[in-house]
Order: C-alpha cells, then sequence, then structure tokens
C-alpha cells in the first residue's frame, strides 16, 4: 500500500471510530471523532495550534502527527510535531523546525518512522529530517534541490515540488514537480533519514500539465497523478522492482464544455484498487474512475459537485465507505458515502464549518 494514505494494516479490523483531522489555512489543526458505521461526524475543534498548517501526516502508529506550516511571503517554511491523544483527539507540540524552503505544502513519514520527508512548493527543495524517539524532529539531513522550468511561463518558471511519496517497500520517494512537469525521484535511507537521486532521477512528463499529486494503487503497479495546470489526471505502470515510472495515458478530469478557470487538487485510490477519485477547483467537483484491474487504465463513471468552493484536499476512510471533502473557499466540510460496487458517491447532506480546509487524515481513535 501507498504510504501516502497516512494508512495500514495498524488500524486494525473492525475499526469503526476515527478522529478525522484537517488541516488548514488558519491557525492551527482542527479534528473530530467520525464513526464510519453511521457516516457521522462530531463537531469540529482546534486541536493543535500552527500557523498554516496546510498539510498533516502521521506516523503508521499513529503516536505523532506532524503538519507543516505554509507561511506567507518569502519566509522560509516550518513543520512541528505532536504527539496524538486517539482518545480526545488533542495534540500536544514536541518541536518545531525549518522546512528547508519556502511554503512546504506535504509531508510524509517512512514506514519505519524514522524519517520525514517534506516537499517545498514555492523554492522546490525536498528536505528530510530524522524523527526522534519521541516523535520530535530532528535537524535535516537532506536537502535537494532542483533546476530548470517549463512551458507555462507564469507557473512554471522554475521547480516546484508538489509531494513527497513514499512507495510501499520504503525506498524511494516520488515528487511530482509542478514547475518542472516531472516526477522527481529519490532513493530513501530511512536508517540515516536521508534522500538522494536515484537513476534515473527524474520522470518527464507532458509539458505544461504541471502535475501536483500522485496515488498508487495498493497492489503498487500502477500510479495515478493528478495535474494542476491542465484537467487530466495521468496513468503510469510502475515497476517496484527498480521504482520506474511508465506513461501509459492521460484521462480528462471535466466536462469537454466546461470553459472557467479550473485546477486539479488531489487524487486518491479506493482501498479495494478498484477505483481513483479526484477534485478540480472552478469545476468544484470529485470525479469518480474505474480502474482496469490489468491495463491500469481509467474509465469516468461519475462527476459530482461537492456543495461548495474549491475542494482541495479529500481523503476516503479506511473502510472505503465514506469520503470527506473540504471546501477551501466554503470554509466547510462536506461527507459523501461510497458505493463499494461502483465507487460512485452519494452527498450525505452533511456539512461541517471549518475553516480554510486543505487536508484531510484519519487516525483511528482510542475507545472512550
Amino acid at each position: 500500500m501507498s504510504t501516502n494514505s497516512n494508512l495500514d494494516a495498524a488500524t486494525g479490523k473492525g475499526q469503526e471510530k476515527y478522529i478525522v483531522y484537517v488541516g488548514t489555512y488558519g491557525e492551527g489543526v482542527y479534528g473530530s471523532r467520525f464513526d464510519t458505521a453511521t457516516g457521522t461526524l462530531e463537531p469540529l475543534q482546534l486541536m493543535g495550534k500552527v500557523k498554516n498548517p496546510s498539510w498533516v501526516t502521521a506516523d503508521k502508529n499513529f503516536k505523532h502527527l506532524y503538519a507543516v506550516g505554509e507561511l506567507e511571503g518569502k519566509k522560509e517554511g516550518s513543520v512541528t510535531s505532536f504527539s496524538i491523544d486517539r482518545q480526545s483527539g488533542k495534540l500536544t507540540t514536541l518541536n518545531t523546525v525549518t522546512s528547508g524552503g519556502i511554503a512546504p505544502c506535504h509531508a510524509s513519514v517512512d514506514a519505519s518512522g524514522k524519517t520525514l520527508v517534506v516537499a517545498n512548493y514555492t523554492t522546490g527543495e525536498v528536505s528530510a529530517f530524522p524523527i526522534q524517539h519521541d516523535g520530535s524532529l530532528g535537524e535535516r539531513t537532506s536537502l535537494e534541490k532542483a533546476t530548470g522550468s517549463s512551458v507555462n511561463k507564469e507557473r512554471q518558471e522554475g521547480p516546484h515540488a508538489h509531494e513527497a511519496v513514499i512507495s510501499a517497500d520504503n525506498k524511494r520517494v516520488y515528487v511530482p514537480d509542478l514547475g518542472l512537469d516531472q516526477i522527481r525521484v529519490y532513493r530513501l535511507d530511512a536508517s540515516a533519514g536521508k534522500i538522494t537521486p536515484d537513476t534515473p532521477a527524474v520522470v518527464k512528463g507532458e509539458g505544461g500539465l504541471g502535475p501536483r499529486h500522485l496515488a498508487f494503487r495498493p497492489d503498487g503497479k500502477f500510479a495515478y497523478v493528478i495535474n494542476e495546470l491542465q484537467p487530466k489526471v495521468s496513468v503510469y505502470s510502475h515497476d517496484a522492482a527498480n521504482g520506474t515510472l511508465h506513461f501509459v495515458e492521460s484521462v480528462a478530469t471535466i466536462p469537454a464544455d466546461f470553459t472557467a478557470e479550473n485546477s486539479g487538487a488531489e487524487v486518491r485510490v479506493h482501498p479495494s484498487g478498484k477505483f481513483v477519485y479526484t477534485s478540480n477547483r472552478g469545476h468544484d467537483s470529485i470525479q469518480v474512475y474505474a480502474i482496469d484491474k490489468e491495463k491500469g487504465t481509467l474509465q469516468q463513471v461519475q462527476v459530482v459537485k461537492t456543495g461548495g468552493q474549491e475542494p482541495r484536499g479529500f481523503a476516503l476512510d479506511p473502510t472505503g465507505h465514506y469520503l470527506l471533502v473540504g471546501n477551501q473557499k466554503s470554509d466547510s466540510l462536506s461527507i459523501f458515502k461510497v458505493d463499494g460496487e461502483t465507487g460512485k458517491l452519494t452527498a450525505t447532506e452533511q456539512k461541517y464549518d471549518v475553516p480554510t480546509p486543505v487536508d484531510v487524515l484519519f487516525v483511528p481513535a482510542a475507545k472512550q
């Protein structure tokens, strides 16, 4: 399973109640208990304070949460570590370190829980930090830079690392770079907390697409990349043995007659490995695709409006029964029920107030 889901077998069979954490552009991380048996969420409340925590992630044992601090202007960003109270959902700050670049927008913890990898959007660096025994972050051990540009002179004037996805075998880090139209690939040495360029070091994509986020199918055979600058999701076959990605196809994410401004945001694969979900800001919708089991190709089966503006981040709960999406410009979180046979979404009409939601994370809750 790809670690970009932030969840694995540690969730345990029969788990029904989760803490849902929401990263925001605001004063901190919000959270609440979610019941997968009923699809209900308690009102969200502030759980941990940090400026602009636009991405939150956790270690595989869900003891610690890490939040990037996407600071405004030309200030170097930060990463803050928290301990998690899995009964109340409260977060206790451990420490904060600088991220190594401007506007950190994504972070991943490796499977051993020893290394945190961070993507810095504005300046393009990818940094790595050792995780101490108490969950706090040590001094930065790697800072990988990139150079170049691509065809969109306004948005692709330089590198813009948008995500850092660690492979299921814990050997590589895949970094969609919006500015270079590439997926940068690094070797991961989790024991040393370091990353180094892989061979080959990049996977080149179609010019002008602006790759943003990547999600692997649970068996690791295919990867799906949502592009921000053009309304397409790209499919790659994945050779886990050598880490290579090979382009298969790109599929449209919005109707051909939609001409207003739009940008792709998030991509997720259903836990069953049968469906892919993407979001579009502008069209303000979630797209549902069926995956061809052998070829990995996509067939769109549904487009659903989210009921809000700019659906940036969303996540499927670990059971695969519900999808929660944050509408960034509407300050709301919407809940959809997932049909396990078709992958289709049905709005539950549940909406929850939360300021500028950006990212959604599920953590198994302890019994009360």
